[in-house]
């Protein structure tokens, strides 16, 4: 007789046996139709169906990494929202931040977030950060079939390595492309419509011995920048209250930048922008 009929409150045998300690390869199993990627379109591009988010930054400091991104989400040339949230804890020492068709970018960190934490409760110990990026970039190879009818989703990963030699070096950054390709960046990046004017930010102000609060203001003027020349970043809206997410990963640990000092900062460069405007 059928186990599953005999008893029928027993777990299918891809919960109990030995197996990958792989979240994403357990779902394959069991609900494949859940996986982003599985999931059946209608033919055509489908990029103006759906929010997208823009823009995210990552910058080495030497305590680490700081990571920002500002909260609009638009359609079409429509805002679809203005306080979205595209930066996220990955986990205790990485962070990751999406920009893309929204919907899917927010249910890939979440499944990201499961990912990692099925595999350190299996295994005991946490993968490595480069093995953490490894990983994100098989989820972006997986989601290949609707990116390509334009749902695309493009992380930019980054964290703490506790296995580097010297704190100097922890702090890393790693880019994709939509189909997966993962690259290790220098010192910082930025993802989305708005990266162009972000990186050309950070390219003029980056330096090798940031501390964490000169990164955190780089992170805000860059993002300052992008919204002033790409209509689908949002700069600091002092009317709602509405200013970048920023976060941090350090020896310490991920960390979100309280509110009220993000304020305080975007106040001070939409200060300092008002005396001189054009830079």
């Amino acid at each position: 007789m059928n186990a599953r009929m005999e008893y029928p409150g027993r777990l299918p045998d891809a919960f109990t046996s030995v197996g990958s300690s792989s979240f994403i390869d357990l779902v394959t199993q069991v609900a494949p139709d859940l996986l982003p990627g599985r999931r059946p379109l209608p033919p055509g591009d489908l990029s103006d169906t759906a929010p997208h988010g823009t823009t995210i930054v990552a910058l080495r400091c030497d305590e680490g990494i700081v990571m920002a991104g500002d909260r609009r989400a638009t359609q079409g040339n429509m805002i679809s929202s203005r306080d979205i949230k595209k930066v996220f804890f990955a986990d205790a020492y990485s962070l990751i931040g999406i920009a893309g068709t929204a919907g899917i970018g927010l249910e890939m960190v979440r499944l990201y977030q499961a990912e990692l934490e099925h595999f350190e409760k299996l295994e005991g110990s946490a993968l490595s950060l480069h093995g953490k990026a490894n990983k994100l970039a098989n989820m972006i190879r997986g989601n290949l079939g609707i990116a390509l009818q334009g749902l695309a989703v493009v992380p930019l990963f980054a964290g703490f390595d506790v296995d580097a030699r010297d704190t100097a070096s922890a702090g890393r950054i790693f880019s994709y492309d939509v189909a997966g390709g993962l690259y290790e960046e220098r010192n910082y990046d930025a993802i989305g419509s708005g990266s162009i004017f972000a990186k050309s930010a950070l390219k003029k102000r980056f330096h090798g011995s940031l501390d964490t609060d000169e990164a955190v203001r780089l992170a805000i003027e860059s993002l300052y920048d992008a919204a002033d020349d790409d209509s689908a970043t949002g700069g600091p809206d002092t009317t709602r209250g509405l200013y970048p997410i920023v976060m941090t990963a350090t020896a310490q640990g991920t960390r979100e930048i309280p509110h009220e000092r993000v304020e305080q900062v975007a106040r001070e460069v939409l200060d300092a922008r008002a005396e001189n405007p054009g830079g």
